[in-house]
C-alpha cells in the first residue's frame, strides 16, 4: 500500500521554488515527534483505504516533474534536511524520502547553482547567469517580488480634516525599466526589501543623487526593527550630474531589512531631480537553486556566467538570449542594450552640425558639416534632407581678450607686459558657445572652466569677506520642453555644488558669482534638455548659448587692458611694486599711499584716492582697510542730548527659531536664523550648516575650511525639520543660505542705501528712545533677487528683556521676508538701551536731623538706559535743626499775640469813651431843644483840657440807629454840633 505524505502547509506549492533567501516553513527530521505522528496518521489512512470500494483508483506514482526539493530550517547544530514538496495541483504518491542536506553555510561559486536532486553545484547554461550566493535585481519593468513601498505622512497639522494637506497615499518609488525612481514630492517614501542571510554578506547598488532638496538615506534593520551597527553612516553622498555612484554596506547573518528612504524638503512647485537606483545586488544567501535568465538587451554566450553582457549598438536580444540579433542595417537601428530595433527616421536639420577648421595663413576658416554620430537617419527617403556642402571659407573670428594670433591656427596668451582687447569677441557658432546635440535629450552637456586661484590687484591680508574676484557670464536658453541650465562650483576638487539653475526659456542675461577665497575653482555649466528618461532626440533644437565668460583677478590670467601700477621709491623708471594692504596709487606721484581712516580699498580700482570708499554711517574700517564693520558702539544726538549705545554684550551670535510652518504634504519645518550683529573685527561669526551627514559645527570647523555644507555670514538662514516630523533620529538642518555678507552701516534713520524699514512693520516703541538700525547686504544674486538680498536689524531698548533679549520678525512676514529678498528683524533687549547719563536720574533731599541733611539720587522711572555712569553716592550736608526755629517762631508768635490784645483793649476803651460823650451830648440837646445857648467865649482858657473837641456827626452810630428804631424818630433829622462852653462849670 502506497501512502501519500504531504508536508503541512505545502501540499499545493509550485515547483519553481521560492526566491533565494526567502523564509521557509520548517520540516522536522524523520525521528522527530512530528514525523512519528505523520507515520501513525499514514497507517490510519491505509487501514481506512482498505475499506474503500474496489472501484476507487490508487494515486499515480510521483514523477520528477511533479515535485521539487527544498531544505528545512537549520537546527541548533547547523544541519538541515532535503525534502520533496509536491507541486501545486498535483496528486501523486511515492515522494522521495527526506535525506540529510548540505550544511547551512554551504553555497556555490559565481556562475553556478545548487542542483537539489544530487545536491551538487552545476554551471549555469548559456543565456543565464548566477551570483552563487547572491541575488541581483536589474530589471525594473515592475516592482520585483519581495519589494514593497511604504509612504509615511506625519499628521502634524491640527484642525478639521478638510483643511489638512493632501496625504502621501499616491507617493511611491516608480519602476522605470533599467532603474527605479524615487518620489517627487514632500513625502517620505521607503523602498523595503527583507532578506535572510545564512552567512555574512553585503548589499551593493548604483544610484544617481543630484538634488540636495531630497534627503536620501540607506539603512538596515534586523527582525526586531532595530537599526544595525553597519548603517551608522546612512546618508548617501551626492553625485555629479549624469554620473552613477555606488554604495555598499556589509550585512550580518540573519534577517536583514533593507530601506532606501527619500524625503523631499519643501519642494513646492519646483521641479526636482528624483533619486535613481539600479543593479541592487545582495550577497550572502545560503544557495541559489536556479540560474537567472539574462534580461532583454543582454546575453550570455558561455556556461557558468556570473553576469550578462550588453548587446552592442544596432543589435537586440530577448530575455534569456544566448546571443544578440542584428537589426536590418539599412532601415533599422538600436541603442546599446536594446530589446528591439526601431525604424530609421528621415534625416532632418537636427541630425548634423557644423564645425570650423583651424585658421590658415590667410586668416580663413572653412565651415564643415558632419552627421551626428551614430547616424540613425536615412537620406534615401523622400522627405529627408541632404548634408550641406562643406568647404565654404570665412574670415577667422578674433581671439579672446588677452590672447593673440601669431599667424598659426590657434590663439595664444599675450606675453607679460602686453595686452589684447579682442574687441569683436570669440565664436564657435557665431558669437557664442552653443550646447551640442548629445546622445539623448536627457543627457547632461558639460562645459568646464578651471581656474587655479584668484589674486586681487592689491596685496591683501585675506580678511574674511573680502572679494577676491568674480566670474560673470552672459547666456540665453531657448527651450520647448523642461530644459534646465545648472551653474556649479567646485572648490579644491572637494565636491560640486549647484549655485544657481535656470529652467525653461530665458532671455539673454548676465549672472555674476563672487569669489571670497583663494583656491582652485572649477566652474561647470550643465545643460539638460529634459528630465524625462528617454533615448531619442525630440528636443535637439533646445539650446543654451553662452556669449561670454569673464573671470577677474585670476591667477596666471591675461590682461585685456593696461592699468596703472605703483612705482618704487627709486626713479620713475623703476619696475612696478605691489602696494601694501589698504594703500592706493596716488595719481601725481604713482606712489602707494594709505587710505584715510574709516574707508576701505576697492578691489576693482586702486588708482587715485577715489579707490578708497568711505564706510557707511556708524562703521569703521579694519586696519588693512579691507572691509568696514561696526565696533558695537554708536552715537546719536537728540534734542541737545547725546545718546551713546554699547552693543558689545550682543556681539555674540543671536538666534531665532521661527515657525512652525507646513508644506502641502504636512511636513513641519522651522526657519532658523543666526545673526552676527557687530564686533569681531568684521569677521562673519554666524554659521549655518546642513547636517545631513550628522556632522556637528565643531567637527566641521576642525576639518577643512572647504566644507561645503557650512556657510558663514553676518546673517544666515537654515531650514530645520524636527525629528518627529520625518522620523529622523535628530532634527535635520538643510538649505542653508547667506542673507548678509556685507555690512552697510548703522543709523537711527529707517533708510540706508535703498534698504528701508517701514514704520508699520513692527509695533510702535513704548518710549521716546529711538531704535537703532543695522543694515546689511548680500552680494550673491539669484533669479528672484537680481540685486542680491538685504537685511535690516532693528535694535529696540526694552528694560524688561535683559541679557540677549528676544528676536522677532514682522507679523506681516512670518518668514522674516515678504518677497524673499529683503529680511527684517526686531531685536529687543535691555542691552539695546543707551548708556546712562546725568539726565537719567534725579535727587531727593531728606530731613534735617541733628544739624545734618542727606541727599539721595534715584533713577528716573521707567529706566530707559543701561550701564554708563553710576548713581552718585548720597550727599550729607550741615543744616539748622528744627527745634531752634520752632522756639524762635513761638516767641515771635507770643509777642505778636500780646501786642494785638493790648491794641484791642486800647481801642475798645477809647471807643467806649467816645460813645459816652456822644450820648451825653445827644441827651443835652434833646432837653434844651427850643433854647439857644448863651453866647460864650470860644477860646480855651489856660489850663483847660481840650479833650472835648467838636464832633461832627454825619452818620448815625449803630447805637443811635437802634435807639431811633425803638423811639420811632422822624426820618428828617438835623445835624447837631456840640459847642463846648468856655466857661467854667461853676459859673
Amino acid at each position: 500500500m502506497e501512502v501519500l505524505l504531504r508536508a503541512p502547509g505545502q501540499a499545493r506549492r509550485r515547483g519553481r521554488g521560492r526566491p533565494p533567501g526567502a523564509p521557509r516553513r520548517g520540516l522536522s527530521p524523520p525521528w522527530s515527534p512530528a514525523w512519528l505522528c505523520c507515520w501513525v496518521l499514514a497507517g490510519c489512512q491505509a487501514a481506512w483505504a482498505g475499506d474503500l470500494p474496489s472501484s476507487s483508483r490508487p494515486l499515480p506514482p510521483c514523477q520528477e516533474k511533479d515535485y521539487h526539493f527544498e531544505y528545512t530550517e537549520c537546527d541548533s547544530s547547523g544541519s538541515r534536511w532535503r525534502v520533496a514538496i509536491p507541486n501545486s495541483a498535483v496528486d501523486c504518491s511515492g515522494l522521495p524520502d527526506p535525506v540529510r542536506g548540505k550544511e547551512c553555510t554551504f553555497s556555490c561559486a559565481s556562475g553556478e547553482y545548487l542542483e537539489m536532486k544530487n545536491q551538487v553545484c552545476s554551471k549555469c547554461g548559456e543565456g543565464t547567469y548566477s551570483l552563487g550566493s547572491g541575488i541581483k535585481f536589474d530589471e525594473w519593468d515592475e516592482l520585483p517580488a519581495g519589494f514593497s513601498n511604504v509612504a509615511t505622512f506625519m499628521d502634524t497639522v491640527v484642525g478639521p480634516s478638510d483643511t489638512r494637506p493632501v496625504g502621501c497615499k499616491n507617493s511611491s518609488w516608480v519602476p522605470c525599466g533599467n532603474y527605479i525612481e524615487s518620489n517627487r514630492d514632500d513625502c517620505t517614501v521607503s523602498l523595503i526589501y527583507a532578506v535572510h542571510l545564512k552567512k555574512s554578506g553585503y548589499v551593493f547598488f548604483e544610484y544617481q543623487y543630484v538634488d540636495n532638496n531630497i534627503f536620501f538615506e540607506f539603512f538596515i534593520q534586523n527582525d526586531q526593527c532595530q537599526e544595525m551597527d553597519t548603517t551608522a553612516d546612512k546618508w548617501v553622498k551626492l553625485t555629479d550630474n549624469g554620473e552613477w555612484g555606488s554604495h555598499s554596506v556589509m550585512l550580518k547573518s540573519g534577517t536583514n531589512i533593507l530601506y532606501w528612504r527619500t524625503t523631499g524638503i519643501l519642494m513646492g512647485s519646483k521641479a526636482i531631480k528624483p533619486v535613481l537606483v539600479k543593479n541592487i545586488t545582495i550577497e550572502g544567501v545560503a544557495y541559489t537553486s536556479e540560474c537567472f535568465p539574462c534580461k532583454p538587451g543582454t546575453f550570455s554566450n558561455k556556461p557558468g556566467s556570473f553576469n550578462c553582457q550588453v548587446c552592442p549598438r544596432n543589435t537586440y536580444s530577448e530575455k534569456g538570449a544566448k546571443e544578440c540579433i542584428k537589426c536590418a542595417e539599412d532601415s533599422q537601428f538600436s541603442e546599446e542594450g536594446s530589446s528591439e530595433c526601431q525604424e530609421r527616421p528621415p534625416c532632418t536639420t537636427k541630425d548634423y552640425f557644423q564645425i570650423h577648421t583651424p585658421c590658415d595663413e590667410e586668416g580663413k576658416t572653412q565651415i564643415m558639416y558632419k552627421w551626428i554620430e551614430p547616424k540613425i537617419c536615412r537620406e534615401d527617403l523622400t522627405d529627408a534632407i541632404r548634408l550641406p556642402p562643406s568647404g565654404e571659407k570665412k574670415d577667422c573670428p578674433p581671439c579672446n581678450p588677452g590672447f593673440y594670433n601669431n599667424g598659426s591656427s590657434s590663439c595664444h596668451p599675450c606675453p607679460p607686459g602686453t595686452f589684447s582687447d579682442g574687441t569683436k569677441g570669440w565664436e564657435v557658432a557665431g558669437d557664442h558657445i552653443q550646447s551640442g546635440a548629445g546622445g539623448s535629450d536627457n543627457d547632461y552637456l558639460i562645459l568646464n572652466l578651471q581656474i587655479p586661484g584668484f589674486k586681487p590687484p592689491t596685496s591683501m591680508t585675506g580678511a574674511m569677506g573680502s572679494e577676491l574676484g568674480r566670474i560673470t557670464f552672459v547666456f540665453e536658453t531657448i527651450c520647448s520642453a523642461d530644459c534646465v541650465l545648472y551653474f556649479m562650483v567646485d572648490i579644491n576638487s572637494r565636491s560640486t555644488n549647484v549655485v544657481e539653475s535656470w529652467g525653461g526659456t530665458k532671455e539673454k542675461q548676465a549672472y555674476t558669482h563672487i569669489i571670497f577665497k583663494n583656491a582652485t575653482f572649477t566652474f561647470t555649466w550643465a545643460f539638460q534638455r529634459t528630465n524625462q528618461g528617454q533615448d531619442n532626440r525630440r528636443f535637439i533644437n533646445d539650446v543654451v548659448k553662452i556669449y561670454s565668460v569673464t573671470a577677474t583677478n585670476a591667477v596666471d590670467g591675461v590682461a585685456s587692458s593696461c592699468r596703472a601700477c605703483a612705482l618704487g621709491s627709486e626713479q620713475s623708471g623703476s619696475s612696478c611694486v605691489p602696494c601694501p594692504p589698504g594703500h592706493y596709487i596716488e595719481k601725481e606721484t604713482n606712489q602707494c599711499k594709505e587710505c584715510p581712516p574709516d574707508t576701505y580699498l576697492s578691489i576693482h580700482q586702486v588708482y587715485g584716492k577715489e579707490a578708497c570708499v568711505p564706510c557707511g554711517p556708524g562703521s569703521r574700517s579694519t586696519q588693512d582697510h579691507s572691509v568696514c564693520y561696526s565696533d558695537c558702539f554708536f552715537y546719536h544726538e537728540k534734542e541737545n542730548q547725546s545718546l551713546h549705545y554699547d552693543f558689545s554684550n550682543l556681539s555674540s551670535v543671536g538666534s531665532l527659531m521661527n515657525g512652525p510652518s507646513f508644506t502641502s504634504k504636512g511636513t513641519k519645518y522651522f526657519h532658523f536664523f543666526n545673526i552676527s550683529l557687530c564686533g569681531h573685527e568684521g569677521k562673519k561669526m554666524a554659521l549655518c550648516t546642513n547636517n545631513i551627514t550628522d556632522f556637528t559645527v565643531k567637527e566641521m570647523l576642525a576639518g577643512s575650511d572647504d566644507y561645503t555644507n557650512l556657510v558663514g555670514a553676518f546673517v544666515c538662514q537654515s531650514t530645520i525639520i524636527p525629528s518627529e516630523s520625518k522620523g529622523f533620529r535628530a532634527a535635520v538642518s538643510s538649505q542653508s543660505i547667506i542673507l548678509a555678507d556685507t555690512f552697510v552701516g548703522v543709523t537711527v534713520e529707517a533708510t540706508l542705501q535703498n534698504v528701508r524699514v517701514k514704520e508699520d512693520m513692527f509695533p510702535v516703541p513704548p518710549s521716546q528712545i529711538p531704535d537703532v538700525h543695522f543694515f546689511y547686504k548680500s552680494s550673491t544674486t539669484t533669479t528672484s533677487c537680481v540685486n542680491g538680498r538685504s537685511t535690516a536689524v532693528k535694535m529696540r531698548c526694552n528694560p524688561m528683556k535683559p541679557g540677549a533679549g528676544v528676536i522677532s520678525v514682522p507679523s506681516k512676514c512670518p518668514a522674516g521676508t515678504c518677497d524673499g529678498c529683503a529680511f527684517y528683524f526686531l531685536w529687543e533687549s535691555a542691552e539695546a538701551c543707551p548708556l546712562c547719563t546725568e539726565h537719567d536720574f534725579h535727587e531727593i533731599e531728606g530731613a534735617c536731623k541733628r544739624g545734618f541733611q542727606e541727599t539721595l539720587y534715584v533713577w528716573n522711572e521707567p529706566k530707559w538706559c543701561i550701564k554708563g555712569i553710576s548713581l552718585p553716592e548720597k550727599k550729607l550736608s550741615t543744616c539748622e535743626t528744627v527745634d531752634f526755629w520752632l522756639k524762635v517762631g513761638a516767641g515771635v508768635g507770643a509777642f505778636t499775640a500780646v501786642l494785638l490784645v493790648a491794641l484791642t483793649c486800647y481801642f475798645w476803651k477809647k471807643n467806649q469813651k467816645l460813645e459816652y460823650k456822644y450820648s451825653k451830648l445827644v441827651m443835652t440837646t434833646n432837653s434844651k431843644e427850643c433854647e439857644l445857648p448863651a453866647a460864650d467865649s470860644c477860646a480855651i482858657m489856660e489850663g483847660e483840657d481840650n479833650e472835648e473837641e467838636v464832633v461832627y456827626s454825619n452818620k448815625q452810630s449803630l447805637l443811635g440807629k437802634l435807639k431811633s428804631l425803638a423811639t420811632k424818630e422822624k426820618e428828617d433829622r438835623f445835624e447837631s454840633v456840640q459847642l463846648k462852653s468856655s466857661r467854667p462849670p461853676n459859673i
